[in-house]
């Protein structure tokens, strides 16, 4: 049976609930809602299992904190022995406009320190990664404070329907792959 792994990254504890920062584990919480999956607290992370037509999909939201990422990604893939092109990491991005999404198989970290220590610990920037904005409207200096913040109403409107969508290219790219998700989804406005 196929095996895949996808991996919400975020931060751990109730003080990071809700942030930009952690939009990887908001996706992840609504695929398990949607899909009535329970996670459980296991090594590393939160692990939650379902399968898509024969394949089986693990969805883990790594404890490790954000900046060691790739230890839990790491345990988990060697664990179930799944490969690196069955790998998908869902994550905020600053670059991009709020709820923009973009599909990429591979690339720079571009600074995010989730990625940064993903790509560290594989030896490897060539993973599949799901990048969700989160914009950049702060002032100088002021990004940690932008990324730990919580979003607005008004922008939780804006991304709901996003979260949505990003849900429905995990299960796409579990059933069709990196490639033809990435046309699918990354052509639409």
């Amino acid at each position: 049976m196929d095996k895949y792994l996808i991996v919400g990254l975020g931060n751990v504890g109730d003080e990071y609930h809700g942030t930009r920062h952690n939009i990887g584990f908001m996706v992840l919480d609504a695929f398990a809602k949607a899909s009535n999956i329970v996670f459980s607290d296991k090594r590393y992370g939160f692990i939650g299992e379902t399968s898509i037509k024969g394949r089986k999909v693990f969805l883990l939201k790594p404890s490790t904190y954000m900046n060691l990422s790739g230890n839990a990604v790491r345990y988990w893939m060697n664990k179930e022995n799944i490969s690196i092109d069955h790998l998908l990491v869902v994550v905020d991005d600053l670059a991009l406009p709020l709820a923009s999404l973009r599909l990429k198989a591979g690339g720079s970290n571009a600074g995010h320190n989730g990625l940064g220590h993903i790509q560290q610990i594989l030896g490897t920037d060539r993973y599949n990664r799901l990048r969700i904005g989160i914009g950049n409207d702060f002032p100088r200096g002021m990004q940690i404070q932008w990324v730990l913040g919580r979003f607005s109403e008004e922008e939780k409107t804006t991304l709901v329907p996003k979260i949505e969508v990003a849900c429905d290219i995990i299960k796409s790219f579990v059933l069709t792959g990196i490639d033809f998700t990435m046309n699918a989804f990354n052509k639409k406005k």
